[in-house]
């Protein structure tokens, strides 16, 4: 049984990125190797992560399946080596196959992006109890950005998740261990990404820690006239202090050192807003 994982009471944790793939949008391939990977992890725990998220499998518009032994073979052994020298890790995953092994190799958190569709995923919460991560995708990679349309998208996205949600409580697990992140960029117009962050106090108020993953992505580089992926820092910082301030809990970043300098910042600009409305 995975131990139940604690975020910080004054700030959201920061969750660092670390891809073992060829093929992600941002960081493809560069840490591939899986020393290359651990030397990673183990930087961003340095530069003030609380989580390293792992994953094996490109989730990026159009990317391609990865069969499970593969993305076991990928994972496992940095798993292992981060769980190790004490890290928190969390496997990016939908595979219940993955997901299992990963936690016996010393992840605490499955991050799941397809809501724990997979039919064997309800056995491994009640089996190993882990923190889990439901998150919102409208398809799948290889489609999600195919025309993605909705009647009322935060209404969609957030009745879906309660459903998730409850069916993970429903299995055993603790509801401050369901977090629910509502898939920026996953089956999203600009439109619908914007809509969704001004709704987050929406999913705050269900009492679940709320995760959100804006790092780099697409919709930032459009609003800032097509900037590629590595000039979308300040937009990216931007959406994670308003996520902050909207209550979101945990935010899964590439960087990791500046998104912590931004939290902190905000944490006590909001630390002292709170002590001015309660004098």
């Amino acid at each position: 049984m995975s131990p139940p994982v604690t975020l910080p009471g004054d700030r959201p944790a920061v969750m660092g990125i670390l891809n073992v793939t060829p093929d992600s949008f941002s960081d493809g391939g560069l840490f591939f190797d899986t020393s290359a990977a651990i030397d990673r992890g183990l930087a961003m725990v340095a530069e003030g992560a609380d989580i390293v998220d792992v994953g094996g499998e490109s989730t990026r518009p159009g990317a391609e399946a990865v069969p499970a032994e593969e993305e076991a073979r990928r994972v496992l052994p940095v798993i292992a080596g981060l769980a190790d020298k004490g890290v928190i890790v969390s496997v990016d995953t939908a595979k219940a196959h993955v997901a299992r092994l990963a936690l016996e190799a010393g992840a605490r958190i499955v991050n799941d992006v397809t809501a724990g569709t997979d039919p064997n995923m309800p056995q491994l919460w009640v089996d190993a109890k882990p923190t889990v991560c439901l998150m919102h995708m409208l398809g799948t990679p290889r489609t999600m950005q195919q025309d993605p349309h909705y009647t009322d998208v935060v209404t969609e996205v957030l009745d879906y998740l309660n459903q998730r949600a409850s069916l993970a409580e429903g299995h055993g697990i603790g509801r401050d261990q369901v977090w629910i992140d509502p898939g920026i960029g996953f089956g999203k117009t600009v439109q619908h990404n914007l809509s969704l962050l001004a709704a987050i106090p929406r999913f705050v108020a269900t009492g679940r820690p709320v995760l959100v993953g804006v790092s780099r992505k697409s919709f930032i580089g459009r609003i800032l006239d097509g900037a590629p992926p590595e000039h979308r820092l300040e937009g990216t910082l931007a959406v994670q202090v308003l996520a902050q301030q909207a209550g979101a809990k945990v935010l899964r970043v590439h960087d990791v050192q500046a998104a912590l300098r931004s939290v902190r910042v905000a944490a006590a600009v909001l630390a002292a807003e709170t002590g001015i409305t309660s004098a």
